[in-house]
């Protein structure tokens, strides 16, 4: 089957839809010791990861898409904090980001698909504060293929969990020797 290379709303959004169900089977009444653990120093847990996700449906997608569309490329995008989560999560549980996540994605794909966005919209182009001009349909692909890498992510820091106790095993199980594709 070959890649992909023409994004398609409904294809992209059909997607995004299903990140916080996903997260929700995965994560929702685990134990804080699958919930917090994480790959190390300076290492996100699964927690973090969805935190992290909060932050870019308030402050990434929407209001970039909404710049584009404004302002096109004459308003460069606000820069996006990556870690903005430290202080986003405190004194909040597992549940309630989970729960906040799933409310958040469902407003921001409302607002995507009120939009009623035409194909010629997709060429429309901004300004990112460190890659320069950049399309619409470039950035909600990167919406879509940002959800998998903290998916892949995600599964990468919990098997991290096990990394010792599946002893040769490990030679088998790929995700224990993945080095990760993003920053945290």
């Amino acid at each position: 089957m070959a890649t992909t290379t023409e994004l398609r709303i409904d294809e992209a959004a059909a997607l995004l839809s299903r990140t916080p169900s996903t997260l929700n089977a995965l994560l929702r009444g685990l134990p804080d010791t699958w919930a917090r653990g994480n790959e190390g120093k300076d290492t996100w847990s699964p927690f973090d990861i969805v935190g992290h996700l909060i932050c870019g449906e308030r402050t990434d997608w929407m209001p970039r898409i909404r710049t584009i569309l404004d302002h096109g490329e004459s308003q460069p995008f606000h820069p996006f904090d990556r870690f903005a989560q430290a202080k986003e999560t405190q004194n909040k549980t597992l549940e309630q980001l989970l729960d906040d996540f799933a409310h958040l994605r469902a407003q921001n794909l409302a607002a995507l698909k009120a939009l009623n966005l035409q194909p010629k919209d997709l060429e429309r182009r901004g300004t990112h504060p460190a890659f320069g001009s950049v399309t619409l349909s470039q950035l909600l692909a990167t919406w879509a293929t940002h959800d998998l890498t903290h998916l892949h992510q995600l599964s990468r820091v919990m098997a991290h969990q096990y990394h010792d106790a599946v002893g040769p095993w490990s030679a088998y199980l790929g995700v224990l020797h993945c080095n990760g594709h993003s920053a945290p």
